[in-house]
């Protein structure tokens, strides 16, 4: 499938403004689940946009730069995902897996950059000691123009190269490949979960992650209560969570019961 060339540039923008916004702007548009929607509006295909979106954003979760160990980076992988699915018509999964290679070329990037950027920060120090306020705009705009473009070349270079030359890579992937990979794209939400769950979860909460589970497994085998079930999940953890912050906040509020107390007053 052929693209024009404001098709093209359209993803270059919204690549480029994803980029800036992981670390400067909301932190919230470079989601996968935005970008699909937003790539799928571009490409002309909304569903598959909002699918594959949805299904990289349940394995990225859970990732999460610790320091300066950066994660695969979710912008590209998140923009590259719906790219791939709609202009070469992969499953979702298939998609998710294949985009990884150029989330691990984003991570890159962003280690790269700010390894560069490191080095201005003596410069950054002085600007701040001299209050030269224009100085540290400059280093941040700069900074953020670079990843933007970074990135914006990485998605827009498929474009370039055509869905011809797409094609003809995941044609040369061998089939029990292409399976393998598909696997891979079903079992990384799960992935995206349990690490998330590493960081978050303690001891005290099993308790709740069981009974969700439970709940899940009963909504999901009744068709009436299926399609409905993450929504009425949700509304029961927001109700137990409501419920314990109530009965801690009452315990919190109890004055501290006096451990004894003399006699000198007959008291």
């Amino acid at each position: 499938m052929d693209y024009s060339f404001w098709q093209i540039a359209l993803v270059f923008i919204v690549t480029f403004i994803a980029a800036i916004d992981q670390f400067s702007f909301l932190e919230s548009l470079y989601q996968p689940i935005v970008m699909g929607l937003v790539i799928g509006l571009i490409l002309g295909n909304v569903e598959t946009g909002l699918i594959v979106g949805g299904t990289y954003q349940l394995m990225t979760i859970g990732n999460m730069p610790v320091g300066g160990a950066q994660p695969p980076n979710a912008v590209i992988g998140g923009i590259m995902a719906p790219v791939l699915a709609i202009s070469l018509g992969l499953e979702p999964t298939a998609a998710v897996a294949m985009a990884i290679p150029f989330a691990l070329l984003g991570q890159y990037g962003v280690t790269l950059l700010f390894t560069a950027m490191s080095v201005l920060m003596k410069k950054a120090d002085e600007y701040a000691h001299n209050a030269n306020t224009k100085g540290i705009v400059f280093i941040n705009y700069l900074s953020m123009t670079v990843l933007g473009l970074i990135f914006g070349a990485v998605v827009t270079l498929f474009f370039i190269g055509g869905a011809t030359f797409g094609q003809t890579v995941v044609n040369a992937i061998p089939a029990w490949l292409m399976s393998g990979l598909t696997a891979a794209g079903l079992m990384m939400r799960f992935v995206g979960f349990a690490i998330l769950l590493k960081v978050m979860m303690a001891r005290e909460l099993w308790g709740f992650f069981f009974i969700g589970f439970a709940l899940a497994i009963i909504a999901c085998a009744i068709p009436d209560l299926a399609t409905p079930a993450l929504l009425i999940l949700a509304l029961i953890g927001f109700g137990l969570a409501f419920w314990d912050f109530q009965l801690q906040s009452k315990a919190n509020a109890q004055p501290a019961l006096s451990s004894g107390g003399g006699d000198e007053d007959g008291i």
